[in-house]
């Protein structure tokens, strides 16, 4: 940690933000958002203590509301964005973070929002993997599974080497269709999330051949792990575009000191034989000079594991990684050289990585990243015939309590006290790892959080009620947002396999019911 507690502090230097302006948004988020004010708002927006400020607003949603026309086109393009662990209670913090709880992120403007369920066959609570296979191939399965339909429980080697327990993805749908496909992330690109486009395992930690085959000893023969089957799967060798981190699974240590194979294996290797058009990049510098249109494939890795926080990338001079929004942007340029179109998944998957860490600020500037990312994506496509959605794959423990003033500090203490007489933080969690950061175990009572040293730092840990070693996911219904094609089918409350069916029947792709046939 003390890594990343060095490189948030200069983060901090970076983005302007110290206990005088603890509210601030960061420098790069206001030039997204050039109304934004650039210091807290200590009082309400001008005009909102009048009783016309709330009817005109009302009157100006109507208004839009019936002047909105449903887009019936055929969806040539599909772009789903994915905020790994970004619940509601997410959204409504990072309103506050990046200036304001009247704004909007970029992806709450869109006309038409829902709400997914995002329980599995075995779990009321879900992990990144099962729902992976839910709102990418349709079929919801078992906790810690990919691809695999719910004959399949978590480590059944055997099951799994059973094709016809194998699902697919909307991104084969499209391929299938004469459309491209593509992912970004910002964590391993072997990782549960997108792993769900390509990947048929029986779990998620099969993501190189050493953790699958002391899994499955003799079992694992003939069983591929999830790097392989990027690189040479059914799918994963038709993809277009393929960025994110996680280079540690594709070589062997002869060929990358962190490498985690043990079969004397170079997948990157292999990919860059595949084809004289493929091009591997492993820096941001390599990936925004790519000329989309003298690129076949492209294969992008540009970390050992995760990439690292957005944060972190801000404070490091020597950051060689991109950000979420260039690697979107080069994706779809790389995909519109596509005259059938494409699908592409992008996930902001570090929300979920520092919730589980209990570090609130880190996992609402991630939000932030793909509000950004999701601006860029409709900067560079035409609503008309490009559908984008952007949704959760399950929601945290995370809370925002009451009852602070606007304008306020949304990472300080609430102005109101508990029953011990202590102040109590406006975030929180229902369990993690920060439990004995505000609570002391011999005196069983509240420590006051105001009095502790790392209060106002980047990479500070929220208070959690019960003691883990890591915050766990939340099981409520996560939201769903819409703009472009058919968007208006996401409306409701409705199961959240039921995404990509939707997505297809927009697009024309895959074997159901389509806009197309119906």
């Amino acid at each position: 940690m003390s890594t990343l507690k060095f490189l948030i502090g200069l983060s901090l230097l970076a983005l302007a933000w110290s206990a005088a302006v603890p509210g601030k948004a960061p420098v790069d988020e206001e030039r997204m958002h050039p109304h934004l004010p650039s210091s807290p708002r200590l009082r309400m927006v001008s005009g909102e203590e009048t009783s016309e400020y709330w009817l005109s607003a009302s009157k100006k949603l109507i208004r839009e509301k019936l002047n909105f026309v449903r887009n019936t086109n055929k969806a040539k393009n599909v772009i789903l964005f994915l905020g790994d662990g970004m619940g509601l209670a997410t959204l409504a913090a990072a309103r506050s973070y990046i200036g304001g709880e009247e704004l909007k992120l970029s992806f709450e403007e869109f006309p038409f929002t829902g709400l997914s369920k995002t329980y599995s066959v075995d779990k009321i609570v879900p992990d990144s993997a099962c729902t992976s296979t839910s709102y990418l191939c349709g079929v919801k399965a078992n906790y810690g599974t990919i691809g695999v339909n719910a004959h399949v429980k978590r480590g059944d080697c055997l099951a799994m080497a059973n094709e016809t327990n194998h699902v697919f993805s909307l991104g084969k749908w499209a391929m299938d269709a004469g459309k491209a496909a593509g992912l970004v992330t910002t964590t391993r690109v072997t990782h549960a999330s997108p792993a769900g486009i390509y990947a048929h395992v029986a779990d998620r930690e099969w993501e190189n051949n050493a953790v699958l085959e002391e899994a499955c000893g003799e079992q694992a023969e003939g069983l591929e792990d999830i790097a392989v089957q990027l690189i040479h799967g059914e799918v994963g060798s038709k993809l277009k575009v393929m960025l994110g981190g996680g280079k540690r699974s594709f070589y062997s240590p002869e060929h990358y000191d962190n490498g985690r194979r043990t079969d004397g294996r170079n997948l990157v290797e292999e990919f860059e034989t595949l084809d004289k058009g493929n091009t591997f990049v492993k820096t941001q510098k390599k990936l925004l000079n790519v000329n989309a249109t003298e690129t076949g494939r492209l294969l992008g890795l540009f970390s050992k594991s995760h990439m690292h926080y957005h944060v972190e990338q801000l404070a490091d001079p020597d950051n060689n990684e991109p950000t979420l929004e260039e690697m979107t942007e080069k994706a779809i340029e790389v995909l519109q050289t596509e005259e059938q179109g494409y699908f592409l998944f992008v996930e902001g998957g570090k929300i979920d990585i520092s919730h589980h860490d209990t570090m609130a600020r880190i996992a609402l500037d991630e939000t932030a990243e793909l509000s950004k990312a999701v601006r860029k994506a409709r900067e560079m496509t035409n609503p008309e015939d490009t559908l984008i959605v952007v949704t959760s794959d399950h929601s945290h423990t995370f809370s925002v309590a009451g009852y602070q003033p606007r304008g306020s500090d949304i990472f300080g203490p609430s102005n109101r006290k508990g029953k011990d007489g202590k102040p109590y933080m406006a975030l929180s969690y229902a369990n993690g790892k920060s439990f004995e950061d505000y609570y002391d175990t011999e005196t069983h009572e509240r420590k006051d959080p105001t009095t502790l040293s790392t209060i106002g730092d980047m990479d500070q840990l929220f208070p959690a009620m019960v003691p883990l070693e890591s915050e766990t996911h939340g099981g409520e219904d996560v939201g769903v947002f819409a703009s472009g094609p058919w968007a208006h089918l996401f409306t409701g409350v409705y199961e959240q396999n039921t995404i990509p069916h939707i997505m297809a029947f927009a697009a024309c792709v895959g074997d159901g019911l389509t806009a197309c046939n119906q």
